[in-house]
């Protein structure tokens, strides 16, 4: 069966005057600021109805007491609902509910091949861009067309929009029969630009000319090494578009080259560079080189592809080449929520750091 995540900004724990413990309502650790949490808490109650129309809510004095937070944040909270129209404020007797109907939520089915920090950052750039006026639902297929399937024919009629990001086992399955089994209008592709699915809007990679792109930025560090070498594991679904990228970068640039499966610590040569396309690969090349007692950056480099804070202060840097993952979900929000529909390839970009 596959895997359904509610990571949706509208599963935030509720309700408002309820006796549940303080963590169950507020999650301090959270990305969403916590007074779009409330603002959250309080739509929700709406929704579920437990604040009806007409009806008076808690004082801001009173929610910040039942929640833990300060006045100023329960303020701005209800500052926001009252400029939706979510709220009316009434001089000298508090807050009460206005109209109800106008206030459903946007649906947004997220349907990712597989979990990682890239598609993370996704999830939370759309839900920071969508704000309190839609709530997403996460589905992981795990690149297998039967789930994929599965998921698409038990939700065609839950969402009003599905984004979709198409990667399986077989480079060219034929997933875009299940695609347009979906209205036109609620479809939105993401990472890729499908052949077959061109007049879809589209947030896409290019990865063939990403990568050639990407490390001709990076081409005087590059110099320094007398070989460059490809990690591409095979079995975790790749783009194959990338493999030929490089190859054409080397080509082009005069660089010897090799494409390989997996890392090999008798095979690693002083003085040769390796783009690792696995965060797996990555973390198995560095313990390798530590215990050769090897320096990335002088005796041997490395570029990991996909960037994350942690490549950022991993080995004092480590150098990628990556898309801006925080990108895709804005543009894609941005879509949802101005019925703007686009397609618009993502900027790549070298990130020079201290291990090449």
């Amino acid at each position: 069966m596959y895997a359904l995540f509610l990571l949706s900004s509208s599963r935030l724990p509720i309700a408002i005057g309820y006796e549940m413990e303080q963590c169950d309502r507020i999650n301090p650790e959270s990305e969403v600021p916590k007074y779009k949490q409330v603002v959250e808490l309080i739509i929700r109650d709406i929704e579920s109805g437990i604040f009806k129309q007409g009806q008076r809510i808690p004082s801001i004095n009173e929610t910040s007491e039942e929640l833990l937070l300060s006045r100023d944040t329960v303020e701005k909270a209800y500052a926001c609902l009252r400029n939706m129209g979510v709220l009316q404020s009434v001089r000298g007797k508090g807050y009460y509910i206005n109209q109800i109907s106008a206030y459903r939520k946007i649906r947004v089915a997220l349907i990712f091949n597989k979990l990682s920090n890239y598609k993370r950052s996704i999830y939370y750039s759309m839900v920071n861009t969508l704000g309190v006026k839609a709530s997403i639902d996460v589905f992981v297929y795990n690149h297998d067309m039967a789930e994929f399937e599965e998921i698409i024919s038990n939700n065609l009629n839950n969402f009003d929009f599905f984004v979709i990001l198409p990667h399986f086992r077989v480079e060219n399955a034929d997933y875009g029969s299940i695609i347009r089994r979906i209205p036109a209008e609620k479809v939105i592709i993401a990472d890729r630009f499908p052949d077959d699915l061109k007049q879809y809007p589209v947030v896409y990679q290019e990865f063939e000319n990403d990568i050639q792109s990407a490390l001709s930025s990076g081409l005087p560090l590059l110099r320094k090494y007398r070989r460059l070498h490809l990690v591409f594991p095979p079995d975790q679904f790749y783009s194959r578009r990338i493999p030929r990228g490089f190859q054409i970068f080397c080509q082009v640039n005069n660089f010897d080259y090799s494409i390989e499966d997996k890392l090999e610590e008798s095979a690693l040569q002083i003085n040769e560079a390796y783009i690792v396309i696995s965060d797996d690969d990555l973390y198995s090349f560095i313990k390798m080189i530590r215990k050769k007692g090897w320096r990335l950056g002088h005796d041997i480099g490395v570029v990991a592809y996909n960037d994350n804070p942690v490549k950022e202060i991993l080995e004092d840097g480590i150098t990628t080449i990556s898309t801006n993952h925080d990108e895709i979900g804005r543009l894609i929000g941005q879509m949802i929520l101005t019925r703007d529909f686009k397609q618009i390839r993502t900027p790549f970009s070298f990130i020079g750091r201290n291990s090449l």
